[in-house]
């Protein structure tokens, strides 16, 4: 198909303006965002062809809505990528010195958000490619215009500088939620790049209640940042052709039918359907509400509906000391018996944390517990401290890594019950099999008895604990010193019951 006959007449939503001012007065307000959209842009549809990017419900409620700084989060393919890359490659071609950087999650992604940038540019009117929007530079993921010096970079997020050394009027980053490495620093660094009055627009699909997304979502307002959510039903070729019988409906089907979701009856045969082919992951893939797409959605390990009930039952520390990093739940009781256990760190400033776990011997309650970011000596003191403070408790020090200089610490003191693993080595051993079970168990008292536990950190970082191709770790981005820790006390204490 030649330039021409893409932009024939009886293709477009209308003719294109003049390559002057007058479209750019229609770029001030949303219906007139909307109008340039469909008359300038066009994009590769569902089906293969080529279309004007004329809005659909999803897009025109975020184009009427969106103020400066957005957070979408959205079921999959409502094409809202697709709207941000039009809407700020229209502005780019509006305003002069306009930098416009899109951040896709994977090179993958960022290549193809280029190429639907290029497309865009591919097929607008001869009269512009030449005047307005002629291009200086179009290749490695820039585009620069040559008559208003705007341009527009696509990155990838795992590109260790993206953004960087900008400053930047527009930001759109995609797929947030599934950004790898540390996602939070990245988005920092690129919102530093942010103009004073520059537009950023976050969007994602759902991928557990944890990690950088959830937390900018949960935050949003706070911030100051405009919250949009598009469930499923909002675009309206999810619908499907099979008949649903009235009577068959469940309570939670009525509910959506005659609540404020207004479903009608081809809306819940297509959402008997998703669940038939997605399984557990329906509500990830095609969110329903705010709150239940993430907390049903990622890879958390642990169950998370006694996660949030015990959240939501916490009572605050008896009291905290060093500045927050200790906190006490239940004061030493005369006569009973503790395990401190212990996950040493080195004690860097961006590394891990130094734990420390205090539970009752008999009942496996939390009492106490240490997060900071310690050298060993310090660990070790402080867990002196704490095992002379709880009668004398057993400490049960991870001897991995850091823990044999915290060990080496601990020997030189007097008075200590050091926990010995059945080598007669001090200290506890981690290996593939001991953490599957230590983690295993912890599953089943959080599933169990999630009253035991007591610290909201410990239950945050649980929520933010995954399945990464069978082994299970933090999240990116986030931590699991307070899980192991508070795992190895609970393992110590049922070796000792044996």
């Amino acid at each position: 198909m030649t330039h021409e006959e893409d932009w024939s007449e009886d293709s477009r939503a209308g003719p294109p303006p003049e390559d002057g001012l007058a479209w750019r007065a229609l770029m001030q307000t949303p219906e007139g965002r909307i109008a340039m959209a469909a008359s300038l842009l066009r994009i590769r549809t569902k089906r293969g062809g080529l279309e004007p990017l004329v809005a659909n419900a999803a897009q025109c409620l975020f184009e009427h809505n969106h103020v400066r700084e957005s957070i979408v989060l959205k079921a999959r393919q409502m094409g809202l990528s697709t709207w941000i890359a039009g809407r700020f490659f229209l502005q780019a071609m509006a305003v002069p010195g306009t930098v416009t950087v899109h951040v896709a999650h994977t090179r993958e992604a960022a290549t193809a958000l280029f190429r639907m940038v290029g497309r865009m540019w591919a097929n607008l009117p001869e009269a512009m490619q030449k005047g307005t929007a002629k291009l200086a530079r179009n290749n490695a993921g820039e585009m620069v215009f040559a008559a208003n010096d705007s341009e527009i970079r696509v990155v990838s997020a795992a590109e260790p500088n993206a953004g960087r050394g900008l400053t930047v009027q527009q930001l759109h980053v995609s797929e947030l939620s599934r950004w790898q490495g540390d996602a939070a620093e990245t988005l920092a660094g690129l919102r530093a790049a942010l103009a004073p009055g520059g537009e950023l627009v976050m969007e994602s699909t759902p991928n557990g209640a944890f990690g950088c997304f959830y937390e900018q979502w949960t935050a949003a307002e706070r911030h100051g940042v405009t919250r949009h959510f598009f469930p499923w039903w909002t675009e309206p070729a999810y619908v499907s052709g099979v008949v649903v019988d009235a009577a068959s409906l469940s309570d939670e089907e009525l509910a959506l039918v005659h609540g404020p979701a207004a479903l009608r009856m081809e809306q819940i045969a297509f959402r008997r359907e998703l669940a038939e082919r997605f399984g557990p992951l329906r509500l990830q893939e095609f969110a329903e509400d705010p709150a239940t797409c993430f907390r049903e959605s990622g890879a958390c390990v642990f169950e998370s509906g006694p996660l949030l009930e015990r959240l939501g039952a916490l009572d605050e520390p008896v009291e905290r000391r060093e500045n927050g990093r200790i906190e006490i739940y239940l004061c030493m009781q005369p006569g009973r018996r503790y395990i401190v256990a212990a996950d040493p760190a080195g004690g860097k400033e961006e590394g891990d944390f130094s734990t420390l776990e205090v539970i009752d011997r008999a009942s496996g309650v939390q009492c106490a517990e240490l997060q900071a970011r310690w050298p060993p000596q310090k660990l070790a003191e402080h867990a002196a401290l704490l095992a002379r403070e709880y009668n004398g408790a057993l400490l049960a020090v991870e001897r991995n890594n850091h823990g044999a200089a915290v060990l080496a610490f601990l020997e030189g003191e007097k008075g200590l019950n050091v926990y010995r693993g059945d080598d007669g080595d001090l200290g506890w051993l981690t290996t593939s099999s001991s953490r599957n079970a230590m983690l295993g168990a912890l599953q089943v008292l959080l599933s169990t008895k999630s009253q035991m536990l007591r610290s909201r950190r410990l239950l945050e970082e649980c929520r933010s604990f995954v399945d990464k191709n069978g082994r299970m770790e933090a999240a990116a981005g986030a931590h699991d010193d307070l899980v192991l820790a508070m795992a190895i006390a609970q393992a110590v204490r049922r070796e000792l019951d044996r």
